[in-house]
């Protein structure tokens, strides 16, 4: 038996209206969704500790391509307090250098994507995103001994942290694709990702606590740990889908029923993840994927332009202390994160009781989640050295940035359920260009750490977001794709 993909499409939405969705409360998809959002609060939190720690790893009164050390704006007044964080090594690196190593996570980062969206949809993605971000504990940990070994050791260690977490996105699209009931994607999505958010806004100011009380080198051990235990309660507490979920409770396999019994040979086949055909070809000449990958892209720029290098902005030009910028570091994404998780309620909400289109409702979200970001990081290189504005419209850019999470960022799962990690891999892949490029030209562009230098920085970021929107707006699509349609469903190997 085979069906149309409209008309599996219409069964699909018919079912979830006609079938209330098994509660929320207690139930397996939303545990899920919770510890799901624990991996990515310890994801964050190892990629981006380095910012901050860099900051204090440096030798401040020794730096080989500036006439000053001082910041540019003057220094924000901090009641002295005893600091006991001279045990650790500092380092002698130029701005040259920094930015490779700040940069060099997203060199490894890039190699997993596409894998790990293939693999993770041939073997299940449990284990693949819980050894991936393991490995990344491991090299955590290991962080302090290759520093002092030297830069090109640190760097190593980094990219062999961006190859273990580099799997993970991928990975979580292609379980999401098995446990999250159509109309509900954007709410569990947002709830999981949250985590990411949160784990930027913690661990930044948490750092500088750390850096301060103790010394650089704690950062990573502290963070590695929380990465152990991470581990141990996704080995025992998740399972790739419904169906091997042994603990499933009778209101969440509601979904399952729905999805195997009902749909039978027909609508089954949008959300098979284990499928040995993959239309390649078909993927890759897709233009709403392309516009998934222009939007991801571009937001991306900005995103990882500030989550590198924010902490040095706020050190070099602002003058805030290593204490206040890990604070202030972190309250862009404190935004971003509550933005995040409203707009995927509000989105579910429009597209389930006001029956708006997907694609409107993805397209309205990543306009408002792109083109404001730019309008506010545009006049954040405007107000010079005024503190509270500059704090203020950071925060606002970030902020607005996390309607985005229920734009482009979840496409993938409305054009093709079946290929979802495979087109997270294709367009993180892509999205990863900005990670390894960004903090190398920011660094090469604020040499001086002027407020003109930094203003460029800004210029360049706004454009690229500017110029994603506009294209997602163009090509973007909202319906399953026709070469993500099986049309008949094999139960071979």
């Amino acid at each position: 038996m085979s069906v149309s993909p409209a008309k599996q499409v219409s069964l699909l939405l018919f079912l979830s209206l006609a079938y209330p969705v098994a509660p929320a409360c207690c139930s397996s998809r939303y545990g899920l969704a919770l510890l799901s959002s624990f991996g990515f609060f310890v994801v964050y939190s190892l990629r981006v500790n380095l910012s901050v720690a860099m900051v204090d790893m440096l030798n401040n009164t020794h730096q080989s391509d500036t006439n000053h050390s001082s910041s540019v704006c003057p220094a924000h007044a901090n009641p002295a307090r005893p600091k006991h964080n001279h045990t650790a090594s500092v380092y002698d690196w130029d701005s040259k250098t920094q930015g490779w190593i700040l940069g060099s996570f997203f060199y490894g980062y890039i190699l997993t994507q596409i894998p790990g969206g293939y693999l993770s949809g041939r073997f299940g993605p449990k284990w693949l995103m819980g050894f991936g971000i393991l490995g990344t504990v491991v090299f955590t940990l290991l962080t302090p001994v290759a520093a002092d070994l030297g830069a090109s050791y640190l760097i190593a260690v980094r990219v062999l942290e961006g190859i273990g977490e580099g799997v993970t996105f991928p990975a979580m699209y292609t379980m999401w694709a098995a446990w999250a009931p159509p109309l509900e994607r954007s709410r569990l999505l947002t709830i999981s990702y949250i985590g990411a958010h949160l784990g930027t806004v913690i661990s930044l100011p948490l750092s500088g606590e750390i850096c301060f009380y103790l010394d650089w080198t704690y950062v990573f051990y502290v963070f590695g740990a929380v990465g152990l235990v991470w581990f141990f309660l996704w080995s025992f507490l998740v399972f790739d889908s419904p169906n091997t979920h042994p603990r499933i409770s009778e209101v969440d396999a509601f979904i399952k029923n729905i999805l195997i019994n009902l749909f039978a040979t027909s609508c089954v086949s949008q959300l098979s993840t284990s499928a040995g055909y993959i239309p390649w070809r078909a993927i890759l000449t897709s233009m709403p994927l392309w516009a998934i990958v222009v939007a991801h892209f571009s937001y991306n720029w900005t995103f990882y332009t500030l989550l590198t290098l924010l902490p040095t902005y706020m050190n070099d030009v602002l003058g805030f202390s290593i204490q206040q910028n890990g604070m202030l570091s972190a309250l862009p994404y404190i935004g971003c994160a509550v933005l995040a998780v409203l707009s995927g309620q509000l989105a579910d909400y429009l597209r389930e009781t006001c029956l708006y289109p997907t694609v409107v409702v993805r397209k309205s979200f990543s306009i408002v989640g792109m083109i404001g970001p730019a309008v506010f990081l545009l006049a954040a290189g405007f107000i010079g050295c005024n503190y509270t504005l500059a704090v203020t419209f950071l925060t606002i850019s970030s902020a607005l940035g996390g309607v985005s999470a229920s734009g482009f960022n979840i496409n993938h799962l409305d054009i093709a359920p079946s290929y979802a990690g495979i087109l997270l891999g294709i367009t993180n892949t892509f999205a990863t260009i900005p990670g390894m490029v960004g903090p190398v030209i920011a660094r090469e562009l604020t040499k001086q750490n002027t407020i003109e230098e930094w203003q460029t920085v800004f210029y360049i970021a706004a454009a690229i977001n500017l110029f994603g929107a506009a294209f997602y707006t163009l090509f973007g699509r909202g319906t399953v794709q026709p070469w993500a349609v099986h049309t008949s469903f094999s139960h071979g190997d």
